[in-house]
């Protein structure tokens, strides 16, 4: 019987070992061997076992310190015989680990039917595994697999080459990452904090000029910030469309002065900057709004230079405006030179994805590294962050939001609802693979539709192991056409991606007339035929039902998912205290003795499964739900955060963010379930990919200081300029979509849709290009959606899948999802542009 978790699930049978030490189980696979090799085998046998019994009785302590890390392993790690010790204990002091949700049955062969026998209360001697695959073959490890923990002299001997050149390999990985450490730890060290100097001005009524003085006066570039009453692109704050705004304009001028201090000559050392200020009576009533600009200066005139004895720059603000205008300004004298930026920036992102690609390191590592270089960059450019804007960068709400469903997932798994629903899936499938998978990928297509993918992806991806698990199938192509669709999905609606909610939530977009209805019914179509695309792409990427499956048996895959989660287990503990490292110990020899059984099973025979009806009915009686009450309050927490999700997308509602709402459910649920072991539950959450998260954030800030999110814009904004009037929607269009799908594919599409928003209003109000601004609502939304499907830190639905597989003991790298997720999302946007020209270029539905 396969069990929930990926692997076949050993049935634990007490061997008492006193009573007939030589005694072979059956199935024992060493029969072939001559009469001296079974008489070593057996003596050897009792060697170990009492060796085991010795190590047993002078290592049976287990202190209460080891019962508190005991109880932070998964449930599926505590119940096995092999922490048996640490169960009695727990059972001995605290009563019934009923309270943990142990399962407390095995399963004993009989006549090729299961029948589940209770574990008794024996002392902890040797123990035989029966290893049970789905034809109901017996495979029996006895005390001699079990305890030998010199596993590593049977392995094979890696070529002496190989060797080497792996050696090597990895010398050159620490060589070139300990180089990185030593850049971006001399730029951190050898340049301060930049601090901005704020000073107040006020600009004078009536065009009069008001000059503001630069201390540095050789310079050849020199950044200005400027915050005041200004025209939002995304506000209509006019009163009267026939009276112009009022203007202020910017400009930096270079005087010279010859020796005696007079002013000889006065030239524009810049082009002038031009922005939009609110009217007079509105600028009591409007905020404050941030500009930012880099003037590039010209050089200084040879001719007025002989003849002056020094220069000055200052910047000269004029304003049109029939009133004091007040403004706080800063100057940076040494700004970021945007072209040398974009080429940092783009060697970073490529670092990255290097290092993600070819799995040099940790992803979460790669990213900690690449977004700690680019501070570091930041800082040798005098551009260094504060602690505090960098904590800024980081998006908490998206972290709460993953938080606080991690720990609602997690207390919903001790319930058995997900072996449940993949059993019930199953069923209403008849088993048949692609019926299954069509299910599977449209319920969480429109699950995602009006949740948050990524919520929606937290609550699916246990199911869908699960659902593999007892299917025999390989989960991770699964998982990646699951999570495509949940990105189609969350293209829908306003609240099923981020990108959307940022666009949605514009108000200069929203006062046009793109509601919840219009968002929705303008994506219909388009998500439909990428959901029909896809699944014949998917058909066709997957027609071999063979890519579906494991290459090896399924209990070889088993046995190998089950030593990556005991490994994985075992890493989790330090070695820091004797109660952790006896832990670890322990879990250590469990993987010892899995490997060896592992090696056996390479050679084993595997018969055909059983017949549908009856691994559904072994099924059905095997899982459960294993706890009705815990159920029923998690079901009520799900409500209150699902509910107010819904009335998320409701602006008259919107009390609560997605965060905020998570974190109370899972506060809500702690206080219903009562409780009071918050280190079992915490160890559940995805540390590592919250702070995956954390560091693309900080990431994808510091590439926008470097100017490469602006690039992107520019250089779309200047395609579109450049061609005919009658064909600009079109090309517009094309460009918007394409260049926010690719882009999303490889940066984080939040940044990037907030600076493509400002694009598409700024080629929206532009009065000379005459663009409609829905069709090119609709091209950013549909390119920033199915974009993320292109690699797997495209979005972040991506990331939290791939972080839960991982947990479970599933892993696929960036290639994997990089082959599947491209060509999908190539095909997606393909048949996207088709959908928008023909709907808006040929019909102008908008």
């Amino acid at each position: 019987m396969t069990s929930p978790y990926g692997y076949s699930k050993p049935t634990f049978m007490i061997t008492d070992h006193t009573r007939d030490p030589y005694h072979l189980q059956p199935g024992d696979e060493d029969d072939d061997l001559d009469e001296d090799e079974e008489r070593q085998s057996k003596l050897q046998e009792i060697i170990s076992w009492l060796h085991l019994n010795a190590k047993h009785r002078s290592k049976c302590e287990v202190t209460e310190g080891a019962l508190q890390v005991w109880r932070t392993l998964p449930e599926r790690i505590r119940q096995d015989p092999s922490l048996a010790s640490f169960r009695q204990e727990h059972e001995r002091l605290h009563g019934d680990v009923d309270q943990l949700h142990a399962e407390e049955s095995e399963v004993r062969v009989q006549n090729g039917h299961h029948e589940e026998t209770a574990l008794a209360n024996q002392p902890f001697t040797q123990i035989g595994i029966n290893v049970t695959n789905e034809a109901g073959q017996v495979r029996v490890l006895d005390g001699r697999d079990l305890e030998n923990n010199n596993d590593d002299q049977h392995e094979e001997a890696e070529p002496h080459a190989k060797s080497l050149i792996r050696k090597y390999l990895i010398w050159f990985k620490i060589a070139v990452l300990l180089v990185v450490w030593c850049v971006f730890t001399a730029f951190l060290m050898s340049n301060n904090e930049h601090v901005d100097q704020l000073s107040l001005i006020s600009v004078p009524r009536n065009s009069s000029p008001r000059v503001f003085p630069i201390a540095t006066a050789s310079l050849q570039r020199i950044g200005l910030g400027l915050r005041g009453p200004f025209r939002l692109q995304e506000n209509e704050l006019t009163i009267n469309a026939s009276v112009p705004l009022p203007l202020l304009q910017v400009q930096v001028m270079r005087s010279y002065f010859d020796g005696e201090g007079m002013e000889i000559y006065i030239e524009n050392a810049s082009q002038v900057w031009q922005l939009d200020v609110v009217y007079p009576d509105l600028i009591d009533a409007t905020r404050d709004t941030k500009k930012q600009r880099t003037f590039e200066l010209s050089p200084t005139d040879p001719l007025w230079l002989a003849q002056a004895n020094r220069t000055e720059l200052s910047f000269e603000f004029t304003s049109s405006i029939e009133g004091e205008l007040p403004l706080q300004l800063n100057v940076d004298e040494s700004p970021i030179y945007k072209r040398d930026g974009v080429i940092y920036a783009a060697a970073v992102l490529c670092g990255l994805y290097v290092m993600i690609i070819w799995e040099i390191v940790n992803r979460t590592f790669a990213a900690i590294i690449a977004s700690t270089l680019s501070v570091g960059i930041l800082a040798a450019l005098n551009s260094r962050p504060s602690m505090a804007t960098i904590m800024g960068w980081i998006d908490v709400e998206t972290l709460l939001l993953l938080f606080g469903m991690m720990i609602l997932v997690a207390i919903l798994s001790e319930t058995g609802v997900f072996d449940y629903l993949a059993v019930y899936a199953y069923k209403i499938t008849n088993g048949h693979v692609w019926p299954l998978i069509n299910c599977l990928c449209l319920f969480t297509a429109v699950l995602s539709s009006f949740l948050d993918n990524v919520t929606t992806v937290l609550l699916m991806t246990p199911v869908t192991i699960r659902l593999c698990e007892v299917m025999c199938l390989n989960p991770v192509p699964i998982l990646m056409c699951m999570v495509i669709y949940s990105n189609i999905g969350g293209a829908l609606t306003p609240v099923g991606d981020p990108p959307n909610v940022i666009i949605a939530s514009n108000s200069y977009i929203s006062k046009n007339g793109v509601n919840f209805a219009v968002f929705t019914l303008h994506m219909l179509p388009g998500v439909l035929l990428v959901m029909v695309q896809t699944y014949i792409q998917l058909r066709f990427k997957f027609r071999n039902i063979s890519d579906l499956q494991f290459k090896d048996s399924p209990e070889v895959e088993e046995l190998r998912h089950e030593i990556h989660v005991w490994k994985r287990a075992a890493a989790s503990l330090s070695a820091y205290s004797k109660d952790e490292e006896l832990v670890r110990q322990t879990l250590m020899k469990k993987v010892n003795r899995l490997k060896r059984s592992l090696k056996k099973r390479m050679t084993a025979v595997i018969e055909p499964a059983p017949n549908y009806q009856q691994t559904l009915a072994n099924l059905q009686a095997k899982y459960p739900i294993r706890n009705k009450p815990l159920l029923i309050k998690c079901s009520a927490a799900l409500l209150f955060v699902i509910s107010l999700f819904f009335l998320h997308s409701v602006p008259e509602l919107q009390r609560l963010s997605l965060g905020w709402t998570a974190l109370l459910g899972a506060i809500f649920l702690i206080i219903l379930a009562d409780i009071e072991d918050m280190e079992a539950i915490l160890a559940r959450v995805e540390w590592s990919t919250l702070l995956f998260f954390a560091a693309l954030f900080i990431l994808m800030e510091a590439l926008t200081e470097l100017g490469l999110i602006e690039w992107i814009g520019n250089m779309t904004e200047g395609i579109i300029l450049g061609v005919g009037e009658d064909r600009r929607l079109m090309v517009a269009i094309l460009i918007i979509l394409w260049v926010s799908a690719v882009a999303s594919a490889f940066v984080d599409n939040i940044p990037l849709t907030t600076m493509m928003v400002k694009i598409t209003i700024s080629l929206a109000q532009n009065s000379t290009l005459n663009l409609p601004l829905q069709p090119l609502v609709w091209a950013l939304a549909l390119g920033a959606c199915l974009g993320g499907n292109g690699t797997l830190i495209g979005a972040s639905a991506n990331v939290v899948c791939a972080g839960v597989a991982e947990q479970h003991g599933y892993k696929f790298t960036f290639l994997q999802f990089f082959k599947v997720g491209f060509p999908i999302m190539i095909g997606s946007i393909i048949v996207t542009t088709g959908y928008l020209l023909v709907s808006h270029s040929l019909f102008a539905w908008h």
